[in-house]
């Protein structure tokens, strides 16, 4: 289970966040850090990754647009990375069965 984190959220989570999610990647580690929102789901569709945003655009596109990709929508307003991190490793059982389920799509983290 590995996750695509998006531009709004922090590239040092990909190092913090390595043991429970491991072989992930922030946008800008993979030149997609000025990317237009299709083809950052494009790339994450076509590698297997669950993006991880605060952005509603990637929820919206999952109903348009079917799944996979999935989404873990992060919820909770300006917060820290500290506090992302915390909500993603709580809810990794929430993550792994959005990612096994496939009739869901979304996941909203609060």
């Amino acid at each position: 289970m590995r996750l695509r984190f998006d531009q709004n959220v922090s590239p040092a989570l990909v190092e913090r966040l390595h043991d429970v999610y491991p072989n992930s990647v922030h946008v800008s580690d993979v030149d997609l850090d000025r990317a237009f929102d299709q083809e950052i789901w494009d790339y994450a569709l076509e590698r297997g990754f669950i993006i991880v945003t605060k952005d509603a655009d990637f929820g919206e596109m999952s109903v348009l647009q079917g799944f996979p990709p999935n989404v873990v929508w992060i919820r909770r307003g300006n917060c820290t990375t500290r506090e992302i991190e915390t909500l993603l490793r709580q809810n990794r059982d929430a993550v792994e069965q959005l990612h096994e389920n496939p009739d869901a799509g979304v996941v909203e983290l609060y």
